[in-house]
This record gives structure tokens, sequence and C-alpha cells, in this order.
């Protein structure tokens, strides 16, 4: 048992989705899991196990930021030998994504000092892995899944009142959200495989925004891709 899941050893399993929202893995186990069983809910980060189509397949919510979802991915790869982590979480959509769209991040560039406090003031530049990166993409090419393939930015401040949008702009940055680029760092660490499918529930120059209750529960695309991806 780990500092922050409660699940003991084999409860968890290989493969796992991470959505930020503790509730959203919820969803997740009644919507797409069969048997789901919880595992945690520590902080009430919710955890469950079940199966899809008879492979083992675990959701753990992870909290918000990199701090909060980098004790979860080190925790799963160290503590319970997970080998495959995809989050599936929100982001704020920049040209030319639009509202409800899927970005599949390739890489994740960040403003967070993290990478550079753990690895000797490197700059780290963490990438998904393209075994599940090429299975998502199939899949959404295939069922028809309005996506963007590319880079995201996991932003340190969600109110931030600097001028890093702009340069994110620049560097054509499709999506700005808050865990990939740790997530990555952290699964090259361990030499684990990750995806981050995120969908777009608000648009960065306030052109559109999608409510709390569908951010909770109604982004199936995402999720399809993912555990397609698996």
């Amino acid at each position: 048992m780990s500092t922050h899941i409660a699940a003991k050893p084999g409860e968890i399993a290989d493969s796992i989705l991470l959505p930020g929202d503790p509730l959203r893995a919820k969803w997740i186990a009644e919507n797409f899991l069969t048997d789901a069983v919880q595992y945690n809910a520590v902080r009430n980060m919710f955890g469950y196990t079940g199966t899809v189509n008879g492979k083992r397949v675990s959701v753990q919510g992870t909290g918000m930021g990199a701090p909060s979802i980098g004790i979860y991915a080190y925790e799963l790869f160290n503590d319970y030998g997970v080998q495959k982590a995809i989050r599936v979480g929100t982001a704020g959509g920049l040209a030319p994504t639009q509202l409800r769209d899927v970005v599949i991040a390739i890489s994740a560039s960040t403003d967070s000092r993290i990478n550079r406090r753990t690895y000797g003031d490197l700059d780290v530049a963490p990438a998904a892995s393209y075994e599940l990166l090429e299975k998502a993409v199939a899949k959404a090419r295939e069922t028809g899944i309005a996506h963007h393939i590319g880079m995201v930015a996991s932003g340190d401040l969600f109110y931030d009142e600097t001028d890093s949008l702009e340069h994110w702009k620049k560097l054509g940055v499709l999506a700005l959200e808050m865990e990939t680029s740790q997530l990555y760092t952290l699964a090259a660490k361990f030499r684990r495989q990750a995806l981050s499918i995120v969908t777009v529930s608000d648009m960065m120059d306030g052109s559109g925004h999608t409510s709390s209750e569908e951010r909770e529960s109604g982004f199936r695309n995402m999720v399809e891709l993912a555990l397609a991806a698996l």
C-alpha cells in the first residue's frame, strides 16, 4: 500500500486511465468497465478496476496540476507496477481546435520547474509512447472523431496573468492543461508507456465553454480512444 492509494497488491491493473476529476473516474468505471470494484477512496480520489472486453483496466483520479498527478503516477508506476497510463482530461483549446475536439498529445511543454529540480537543471522534453499514440490516432480516424495531434502545454497556473499564452500560440501549441508534462516525464523515468488524450472544454479566446456537468461525464470520445489504445 502506498501513501495516497489504498489498493492491495494486484488490485490495480497493468493498464490505467487517469482522469483529473475523481467523479469522472467514477463515471468511467460505471459506464465503461465491467464488474468494476473500487480500490481507493483516500482523500476521495477514487480508483476502480474492472474489465473491458475481457482485459483488466483500472481508472484512477489524479487531481489538478503537476504536483498532484505526480503523486499518483509515481505511486502507480513505482508501487503498483502500472505499465500503461493514459490521461483523459480537459484542456483549454487554441486554434485550430474547436470546443469538444479531442487533442492527442505527442509532447508536452511546460513552464513548471519540477523537471529541472528533479533532473539537474536539464530541459526535459517528455513525449508520448508512440505505440499508444498510434493506436489512439488509428481509432480516431476509423471512427471519425474530431481530433488534433500535436503539442500541448502544461502550466502551473490555472489563472495565468502573464503573457505565456502568446508564446504558446507562436509555438503552435494546440491546448493548455496542467498535467501531461509530469506524466510523460515520470513514464520516461520508470520506462513505462504513457499518453495524454484531452478534450477541449474551453476555448482560450473565450469563445466557448462547457458546463461542469459536461466536463464530469460528457466526454465519451476521449475515453473510447484511450481504451482502444490500451
